[in-house]
């Protein structure tokens, strides 16, 4: 959903407006209105942790469109903006996918924050590779996980973000498997199933969890689709004779070409596939002329984090998701 502009933005922001009383000042957590971007950017931060700490800047992903202002929520004492929090969401979104720029100055503020803002999606804190190793990193992510976890929130997994570049060198196709798309959603559906079978992946292992395998499966084709990127570009993968391996689905989200997605069925386990489906990913994005590829995986999933590191794909960034 497209933010409301004129007389309904002020009313919606109007009618989100909290007050926490405080022995020393009232606090006042709101989202912004349009025009206001500046008033978020002015709490100060020593940028080592988020999306701050990779050089981007919340006022030109603003001015991008990537956030709204009624996903964009301030707490202020006296006018003065101690804590924030921005949810991301697509163009076309009716609601945010991730939580993904949290600062503060003040904890209570940010935890009456996170607690009070209508608005519920993953909080995804990206960090610098080996991020526990720098105190003061540390202790900036720590007090953000503290403070979400404070909010009710707890950590579901810590990834690995890498980025291929044509400078990391192109790996030869193994050979061993042919490709084909698949036009069909429902026969996706299926391979996704299937390959959520005793899956590592943390986000996969939750929703099936909370609400079932199939739920899962639906998850993931439903996120699939939401990329921009073509749908035929997705491909099934097939040994010499016959037999579904997996399948590999190179895409590009709102910014970066990416590995959307790895998966291998649980028969097929322990031969490496997940290799031949990553080059061949890597090669079809570069066939379609990308430089840079993105993509990631859970810290825990060891198996695949070692893929990655074969086909030539350094870590950019860690990530800590919470839910």
């Amino acid at each position: 959903m497209l933010p409301p502009d004129g007389e309904d933005a002020e009313v919606l922001n109007r009618e989100h407006v909290t007050t926490r009383k405080d022995p020393m000042t009232d606090l006042v957590i709101r989202p912004i209105t349009a025009g206001e971007e500046k008033l978020f950017d002015s709490l100060p931060d020593p940028a080592l942790v988020g999306r701050a700490a990779f050089g981007e800047r919340y006022l030109d992903m603003a001015a991008a469109g990537q956030y709204r202002p009624e996903w964009t929520w301030v707490a202020l004492r006296d006018d003065v903006v101690v804590a924030r929090a921005a949810w991301w969401g697509g163009p076309d979104d009716d609601q945010p996918l991730a939580l993904d720029w949290f600062d503060f100055t003040d904890t209570d503020a940010a935890v009456e924050l996170l607690r009070t803002a209508p608005l519920r999606a993953e909080y995804s804190l990206s960090l610098p590779p080996g991020w526990r190793d720098d105190p003061a990193v540390r202790a900036q992510a720590q007090a953000r996980i503290d403070a979400a976890t404070a909010a009710g929130m707890s950590v579901l997994v810590e990834r690995y973000r890498y980025r291929w570049t044509t400078g990391c060198g192109l790996p030869d196709r193994p050979g061993r498997l042919t490709f084909r798309p698949e036009p069909d959603d429902a026969v996706i559906l299926d391979v996704l199933r299937r390959v959520g079978e005793g899956s590592l992946d943390a986000h996969t292992r939750h929703t099936a969890a909370t609400s079932g395998p199939d739920a899962a499966a639906r998850e993931e084709l439903d996120l699939l689709l939401w990329l921009p990127s073509p749908r035929d570009w997705w491909r099934l993968a097939w040994t010499a004779s016959g037999e579904l391996v997996g399948i590999i689905v190179p895409a590009r989200n709102h910014t970066d070409p990416i590995i959307g997605f790895v998966g291998v069925v649980p028969e097929q386990r322990g031969h490496g596939y997940a290799y031949d489906l990553l080059v061949e990913g890597t090669h079809l994005l570069v066939e379609g002329g990308v430089t840079e590829i993105v993509a990631a995986t859970d810290q825990t999933n060891h198996p695949m984090a070692a893929v990655f590191a074969r086909a030539g794909y350094p870590i950019e960034r860690e990530r800590v998701d919470l839910v």
